[in-house]
């Protein structure tokens, strides 16, 4: 049977640390997208614990009255515990040796290991329609995992919010971007 995983990049947030609100423009951004979304007939929410995740999909979920499942797995990527002044050229790095790490951070590798076990778990259970609500960066590494192409350059186009639809048979994954800023 094949599976629909849509996957949902958080709305405009106020910041990066975990406990982060939306914006103003992210909080209209969250209704949008449950309007976006009204005709996706989705069974499960499975969320970053980040309060911006959880807020963008809070009126969806309303909506449709779905809980809205939290797991840590998909909490956002570290790429390092240090400043980097020239964090987007380290970020960039990491795309190409996805075994780099910096200090205090996870390798693409580490990271992507944790959303392909959600990813993975999501293709084996039940359900039919399933949406994840994660971070860009995070996000990016899941789209690699199913299309190798998918680098850096892809990272940098992602918006907030955005919507991908991930169909999976067996160990064949197919991705489109749904979303439209």
């Amino acid at each position: 049977m094949t599976k629909n995983i849509y996957i949902v990049r958080h709305a405009e947030a106020e910041g990066q640390d975990p406990q982060a609100k939306l914006t103003e423009r992210g909080l209209k951004q969250a209704g949008i997208l449950a309007d976006f979304l009204s005709n996706v007939k989705v069974e499960r929410i499975i969320s970053s614990p980040y309060v911006r995740a959880i807020e963008t999909m809070r009126p969806f979920a309303e909506r449709n009255n779905l809980n809205i499942e939290l797991d840590d797995r998909l909490t956002e990527r570290v790429l390092s515990t240090q400043y980097f002044s020239d964090w987007m050229d380290k970020l960039e790095a990491t795309f190409f040796d996805m075994d780099l790490k910096y200090k205090g951070g996870e390798s693409s590798h580490e990271a992507q290991s944790r959303i392909v076990e959600v990813f993975k778990e999501v293709l084996e259970s039940d359900y039919t329609n399933t949406l994840i609500v994660a971070h860009g960066g995070i996000i990016s590494l899941l789209l690699n995992y199913c299309d190798g192409e998918f680098g850096f350059e892809n990272w940098k186009q992602l918006s907030n919010p955005d919507v991908f639809l991930i169909t999976g048979l067996n160990d064949s994954y197919q991705y489109k971007r749904l979303w439209n800023d």
